[in-house]
Parts: C-alpha cells; structure tokens; sequence
C-alpha cells in the first residue's frame, strides 16, 4: 500500500488538554437561606476608573464635535454689531445652543470622563446663562469625589468654578434667575446653595484629594472662589489656578468666551468679587480640618510636594487673612518648624537654623510657599526670620538663581535700620548681580526705600556702582547700560547697530536657523530697575531724566519703538515725583519727529501718551511741525490713527475753534482722572494747559465771528423775533464736538405768538416739483 501523505513540520507531541476532553465547568450557586426561587443579584464587575459612568455614544461624539467646530467660529470672531436692528444677531446661536444642551441633557457625566467630550463642555460652559449652570452642576452633585480625581472631568470642574463668579456675584447681590414651573422635577437650588452642598461633600476627603495630581488644581479654583484672596484691582494670581504646561494647552484651544454678543462686557462685572458668609466658613472649614487630620510632619510634607504646595499656600493666605496664623500650632507654626510659638515664649532669643527650611529657601517648588510665609508671618516672627535665615547670608542668597527670589519677597517688610545693614552687607556683590542678570533684589531695596522714605541717596549709589559709574560725568550714561544689563566698560565694547547690520549682511548665514542675539536689545529686568529709580523722590529721579535727555533723537527713537524700553518713557509721565518741566522738555524734544515717532507699532502708543500730556500751546506746535509730512502720515499703517486725534484741517482753517476744541478735551480728561482717583478737579485758573493760552473772546472763538462794527449796530428786528420764537440753529463744529441746541424762548406778546403761528401755518411751497423758471 502506499505510504500515507503527510505534512510538512516538526513532529509534537499532543499535550494533555487535547487528549482529555474539554470538561465543562459549570459554577453552581449556593443556596441561600429562604425560598429557593429567590436568587441573589450578582455582584457588579469593576469599573473601570476611566470612563466611571460609562462611554459616551460614538455618533453623539460625533454631534459634539461639530458643536465644537461651531463654537470655535463664533468664539474666534469678533461681535459686530447688525445694520438690521429688527433681526437679532444671537437668535441663531440660541436655537444652535439650546440643540446642544438639549442632546447634552442626561449625560453630563458621560460627556465630562470623555477625552473629546470634555473640551467641549469647557466650551459650553463660558456660554451658559445663570440658570443652565446651576441645572448642570446639580446634575453633577453627588459625584464630585470621583469627577475630581478623574484626568478630564477635572478641568471641567475647574473651568466652571472659574466661570461660576458672575453667577454667585449676581445671586449675591439678589439677582436670581427665575426658574420655569414644572410638577414632575423637584426644587432647584441655587448656585450658591449647590457650591456649599459641593464643599459639604467633598470635605471628609479633602485632605486626600490635596495630594492627588487632578484634583488639587480643582481644589484652588474652589478656594479662591470661597475665598478671594487677589488684592482690589489686581487679577487672581495665575500661579494658584494652572501649571505653565495646562496654560499652554489651553492657549491652543483658542478663545473661550460666550459666543453671545450681548454678554461681550460680562467680564468687567467680576472686578470686584463679592462672595456671600457661607463661602468664606468653606473655606475656614477646609483650613481647620487640614490643620486637625494632619500632623506636623505630613504639612510639612506637603510643603516639599509639587501637587500639593499651591494648595497649602491658599490655606496659609486664608489663615492669614482670618487672623489665626499667630496662635500656637497653626499651619504657619507647622511650617516654621515652631518658629511662632518659640518667638511667643522668648521673644529675645534667636531659634536654631532649621535644614527644612534652609531646603525650602533653595528649592524651586517650595520657594513658592516661603515667598508667602515671609510677607504673611506676624512682625515678631519676621525679625527672627530675617535675623536667623538672611541677615549675614545675603550676597549668597541674592545670587541664588531661586533664593533670590525670596530675598526680594523679604526685602520688602524691612525696617530703615535692616535696609541700612542690607545695603551694606550687600555693597561688594552688585557687580556680579548684574552680569548674573538677577536684579530682584536691587529692584526691591529701590521700592523699599521709597516707601519708608530713607536711604535713596544710598540706593543710587550701589546703581551706580554695580553699572560701573561711579565718576558724575560717565552717568549720562545710565539708561543705555541699565536698559541692556551692561557695566559701562561692557556697553562701550559692544559693536554699534551699524557695526553690527552690516556684518549680519556680509557673513554667510545660510546654515543659521536663528539670527544671533541682539547685544544692545533692551531686557525686562534693567527696564523694571529704571522704573524703579523714576518713583524716587527728587533729585534722585532727575539722574535717569538727565540721561535720557542726553540721548540724541534717533536713540530716543529707537527707545520709543521698543516694547521693553517705552515703558521707561510712560514712567516719567506717569511719575508724581518727576517734575512737570522735565516732562515737558521730554515731549518738545520730539517735535520735527512725531511723524517718524508714530510710524511705528509701539512708537504710535508712545506718541498716543505724549499728545495726551501736552497742553493746548504744546499740541499746537506738535501739529505745525506734522503739518509738512502730513501726506506720508495718512498714509501709514500706525500713524494715521495717530493723525486721526489731531485734526490737521480744522487747524488750518479755524484754528480759534481748534484751541477752543483741545482745551476743552484737556479739561474734560483731567475731569474724568480727577473722577477715578477721587480728587477735586482743576479749575481754568489752576490748570498749566489752560493758563499757557492767551486770552480769548468768547464771541471771537465763536465761529460766527464778526467785526467789532457789527457788534455795535444795533441787531435787526427780525432777527431777534425768529431767534426767541426757533432758538439759535444747532452749530455742528469739529470732531468730538456733540451739537448742542439752546433751548427754546417762549415770546410773552401774544401778538407775535399769533404772527409766529400764521409764519409756521403757511406753505412753503415745496410740492416736491422743481419750481418753473419765468421768463422775462
């Protein structure tokens, strides 16, 4: 017979579950106690901790990303306002939006655990009015633990408590909105309930959640919406709400802001933020228990946490602000390491250096918390503080690239006699604190000295010896070597800018991805310092004012359109301290070049600020010297806006009108500045702007002008009856001028009333037909 095929292969041997076969397990239940029909439920299987509410529909996916689509057109555009009043321009957002929140009604959970979902809402919620936030976050109640330490529901719940401000503002201020009556669902709260109810259920975790990666930036949104600790004007410090790396990606998801025109000026509303009694207890409530549940050592483990350091910093500023960071075993205290019950007990006795907080001083996570212990701690504890840590240490630590940071915290809450030591002590270090570029600190001891109202004159002498110019005559120099961190020796060795333009065009840069760094570009930090000097008293000012009057016109050109270096010139405006001559001198050395000065992006808001200062005869001057370039300024991209405030033709054809127009605008905006600031506002004899014109008639800067023969003639009859009976005709006169009409005269005679009757009764022969000529 023949032999059988077989296949190709390595022989192997059957294993054992193939030669048995497969046995049929079957799990029977137990039987349990009762009737034998009953039969327990079985148990649920894990959850999976990613999609803890289960996943969202792929074509409600779907839907929501053309929702996003949608809303990134409407939130990307700018709101213009409709030629066609009778048409609202928000009707077809409306009905798109309520599309929206209808599909999203149920599944809010689903959609906020969803990667893709979870911008949307984002999205969504800057767009929300009173009343659909609070149906959404109470569709979210009860679930706050899980939605917190999830990784996108937690920006969700991020984001709403940033934009849940207005809403609690207007509830606090007695604006509720209405709520439509319906039998089959219950009361619904309102938002400043549903917040309280949130902190009530989350509070017996919250010393857990301080620690997790998700939810301790929700945790500082809720805190600084219980507790607003931002000072009045100032905006909430964005250290406490987001990392760098969550404020990056949410630039790339562009702008979110309500897609309603209507609600464009909502913002400015959350200046002042009022928050009802029930917030700020949350928060003391949050505060206490930390302070109750963890031990000394695990606060003090939280300081050195990156998770969890912003969180405690918030709890250390409301400690601080209820007044409690002074009592024996605080959360200060824990930090300190008893620093403040040891300065209660033995106030004269200075306290052992502790390595925690010399670690703390260095570290680049928790020098953040130690900034906020040093300008919040009581006086006592910051005299030993300052004697214990800094005093004697401080050429080190204000070259430190992170202590110096603390340094210039501390600085700030200085006594004259400890400014006086610091100076001293850090005399030999300036040199090196510059060419290191870590100028904090020098800045600090400038801002320290004017506010105790001592030791300037030391102040500008270490200025001048960390920039190498100590010899009176080298000083006019100052600005130049400031504004690029440079000694003089450094500043006068760099090439020039023509040097320099001319070898970037004859060196071959083809292999160059960038172009090499400017050497003479003006830095943050020498700006920063100039600003500083500048809010000295006089003379002390006059140095920096000196140098930049000393400059020739093209430097202070080059100044002028330069985004770090203009704010050198808006401070000597702005400075009380800088006296009006040299401001003014300021503004005339730039006349002849206004029209070069503005035809720039950052120069055109210099010049902006510089017509804004100047008075009447000063603005004059300013336009007859812009007069000849006036067609090269019309036609530039930045100076026609410029060109456009000076009113170039009514000068040239009523200039009587045109002073009569800028001493008005002059004293209408020192008006509304006396307004904000809350001072009484000048009057024409106080005002320079005012008394610097000559005199003048007020019938002679009437454009009715007449002669002085007119004027004596006595008036035409006629004239003064239709005058009394119509009043004067409305006088349209220059740019930002509103027509003003006098108001109407009744004529007492009866007789005339009667003729004025008859005159406005008669045709006026107009019948819509032109009128035949006759011939003659």
């Amino acid at each position: 017979m023949p032999k059988e095929l077989r296949k190709r292969g390595k022989k192997r041997k059957k294993s054992q579950q193939e030669d048995s076969p497969a046995e049929k397990v079957e799990e029977h239940e137990e039987p349990s106690e009762g009737p034998s029909w009953i039969i327990s439920a079985r148990q649920p299987e894990d959850l999976n901790p990613e999609v803890p509410f289960g996943y969202v529909d792929p074509d409600i996916k779907a839907y929501f990303r053309t929702v996003d689509d949608q809303l990134r057109v409407w939130q990307g555009e700018e709101h213009t306002q409709n030629e066609n009043v009778d048409l609202d321009p928000n009707e077809a957002k409306r009905l798109f939006f309520i599309a929206a929140l209808n599909e999203m009604s149920g599944k809010e959970k689903q959609l906020a655990t969803d990667p893709e979902c979870s911008v949307v809402l984002e999205r969504v919620l800057y767009s929300m009015d009173d009343f659909v936030r609070r149906v959404f976050i109470d569709s979210l109640c009860g679930s706050f633990e899980v939605l917190l330490k999830h990784r996108f529901a937690s920006h969700v719940c991020q984001t709403f408590f940033s934009v849940a401000v207005d809403t609690v503002c207007r509830e606090t201020r007695g604006i509720v909105a209405e709520v439509p009556e319906s039998s089959d669902r219950g009361e619904l709260r309102t938002l400043t309930q549903l917040i309280v109810d949130i902190c009530d259920e989350i509070r017996p975790s919250f010393t857990s959640l301080i620690m997790d990666p998700f939810a301790s930036h929700v945790l500082r949104s809720l805190l600084l919406l219980l507790f607003p600790i931002a000072l009045s004007g100032d905006p909430i410090p964005q250290k406490f709400v987001r990392s760098k790396k969550s404020m990056a990606w949410k630039a790339k998801q562009g702008a979110m802001k309500s897609v309603f025109s209507d609600e464009k000026g909502k913002g400015s509303e959350t200046q002042s933020v009022t928050v009802p009694s029930q917030f700020r207890d949350s928060a003391v409530r949050f505060m206490r228990d930390t302070r109750e549940q963890l031990s000394a050592n695990e606060i003090r483990a939280l300081a050195a946490n990156k998770v969890a350091s912003p969180v405690l910093q918030l709890l250390l500023e409301i400690e601080a602000e209820v007044g409690e960071e002074a009592s024996p075993d605080s959360l200060m205290d824990r930090v300190l390491v008893g620093m403040v019950t040891s300065s209660q007990i033995a106030a004269d006795t200075l306290p052992e250096p502790s390595d925690f907080l010399v670690t703390l001083l260095r570290d680049p996570t928790s020098s953040h918390l130690l900034e906020t212990l040093v300008s919040r701690c009581p006086d006592h504890v910051f005299a030993q503080l300052w004697s214990t840590y800094f005093q004697g240490k401080l050429q080190r630590l204000a070259l430190h690239p992170v202590a110096n940071f603390v340094v210039s915290k501390a600085v700030e809450r200085l006594d004259s006699n400890q400014l006086k030591d610091a100076l001293g002590e850090l005399s030999s270090s300036w040199n090196k604190a510059i060419q290191s570029s870590r100028t904090g600190v020098l800045r600090s001891l400038i801002d320290r000295s004017k506010v105790l109202g001592c030791h300037e004159k030391d102040v500008c002498e270490a200025v001048f010896t960390g920039f190498g110019l100590v010899v009176p005559e080298t000083r006019a120099k100052l600005v130049p070597c400031v504004l690029v961190l440079k000694s003089l020796k450094e500043y006068e060795a760099l090439p020039s800018a023509g040097d320099e333009s001319q070898e970037v065009n004859g060196s071959k840069k083809s292999h160059r991805k960038k172009d090499p760094p400017n050497p003479r570009e003006p830095t943050v930090q020498g700006a920063l310092v100039l600003q500083s000097l500048l809010k000295l008293p006089e003379p002390h000012c006059l140095t920096v004012v000196d140098s930049i009057a000393s400059l020739t016109v093209q430097d202070l050109l080059t100044l002028s359109h330069n985004a770090t270096s203009s704010r050198v010139l808006d401070a000597i405006l702005e400075s009380p301290t800088v006296p009006f001559k040299s401001k003014r001198r300021l503004v005339m050395s730039m006349i002849g070049h206004y029209h070069e000065l503005v035809d720039d992006r950052i120069g055109s808001r210099v010049g902006d600020r510089f017509w804004a200062f100047a008075d009447p005869y000063l603005r004059e001057k300013i336009v007859r010297s812009i007069i000849p370039q006036e067609q090269s300024l019309a036609a530039s991209y930045y100076g026609k806006f410029f060109a456009r405030n000076l009113n170039i033709h009514l000068l040239k054809r009523r200039p009587d009108e045109w002073r009569q127009l800028q001493s008005n605008s002059k004293a209408t905006a020192k008006a509304e500045i006396a307004e904000q600031t809350g001072a009484p506002a000048p009057t024409s004899s106080q005002s320079p702007s005012v008394t610097s014109l000559p005199a003048v008639d007020k019938e002679a800067s009437s454009p009715t002008r007449r002669s002085r023969k007119k004027r004596d003639l006595p008036a035409d009859e006629i004239d003064v009856l239709f005058d009394t009976a119509f009043g004067t005709k409305i006088k349209k006169a220059a740019v930002g001028q509103k027509p003003v009409a006098q108001d109407k005269q009744v004529p007492t005679d009866l007789q005339i009333q009667d003729v004025l009757e008859a005159v406005r009764a008669a045709p006026s022969g107009d019948d819509g037909h032109p009128a035949k000529r006759r011939k003659r």
